[in-house]
């Protein structure tokens, strides 16, 4: 209520002040032309009772604003769909680990591929095909140490600075993206020694897994071939069975199919 009288005071002064300013009518007409020019000085004989009720509205605006600070923030998310991700999260964190392991074992699979018989005009017999494979296999480092109707071939693997370099990637984003997690699972946490931990220093220990690959040093991969053709001689077919890797760069190097594929040629492959 006292406010509301302060501001009504004051609206009550400034049309008091501005009346005091209005020339009357009657005085208009006997002003000379000489004395159109205001002196300044009338001009600076402002009341005084502007200045304090200009004051008193001031005080009146200021005392408006709150005293109490704004409320804490609280999260509208939902709990239940927080904890699923983060479980989600946590089940599939230990495929880093998974991933580390596999880098230094051979991904064997088992394959059937087959070429043109000697029957077929531009065909290889089954000598010839078995020819083209031994110098494949030769060039390559692979050695034959069993001969029979199956061909194993025995070589030698070297590790590699560029798989290292991105197991250490791919574990650093995985521990950059824990530490994240935990950061915002334990905001308040204080532990007795170190005080509020910094999660992020998980990431120190990515460079470990291209160390545990690089010491795992090379690895020892057998390689299987067995021939045969068809009652025709017009197909020869090609079983292997070895490292994924070797494999695909063995059909496309012998230009063979795999059996029941068909090759589609690419648009660029003609020019």
């Amino acid at each position: 209520m006292v406010k509301v009288l302060k501001l009504a005071s004051f609206l009550l002064t400034l049309l008091q002040c501005s009346h005091a300013f209005t020339i009357p009518t009657t005085s208009r007409n006997n002003v000379s032309k000489s004395n159109t020019a205001m002196n300044l000085v009338d001009m600076v004989d402002v009341p005084a009772s502007i200045f304090s009720a200009a004051s008193d509205f001031s005080s009146f605006i200021l005392s408006e604003a709150p005293a109490s600070p704004p409320a804490e923030f609280e999260p509208s998310y939902s709990k239940a769909s927080y904890y699923t991700v983060l479980g989600l999260y946590l089940m599939s964190f230990p495929g880093i680990w998974s991933q580390i392991k596999r880098s230094t074992k051979a991904k064997i699979k088992r394959k059937t591929y087959v070429s043109d018989g000697e029957s077929v005009n531009g065909g290889k017999d089954l000598r010839q095909q078995a020819g083209e494979i031994m110098a494949y296999m030769k060039a390559n480092n692979y050695e034959v140490v069993e001969a029979g109707e199956v061909i194993t071939f025995r070589g030698l693997v070297q590790r590699s600075a560029s798989q290292a370099y991105f197991l250490v990637f791919c574990t650093l984003l995985g521990l950059a993206s824990l530490a994240l997690v935990l950061q915002i699972q334990f905001q308040d946490l204080v532990l007795p020694v170190i005080g509020k931990p910094n999660w992020f220093y998980l990431c120190l220990l990515s460079p470990y897994a291209g160390i545990y690959y690089w010491q795992a040093g090379d690895r020892v991969d057998d390689f299987k071939i067995k021939l045969a053709s068809n009652d025709d001689d017009t197909e020869n077919e090609i079983t292997m069975e070895g490292n994924d890797e070797e494999l695909d760069r063995m059909w496309r190097a012998l230009e063979l199919r795999e059996k029941g594929m068909v090759k589609v040629e690419g648009i660029l492959e003609n020019v």
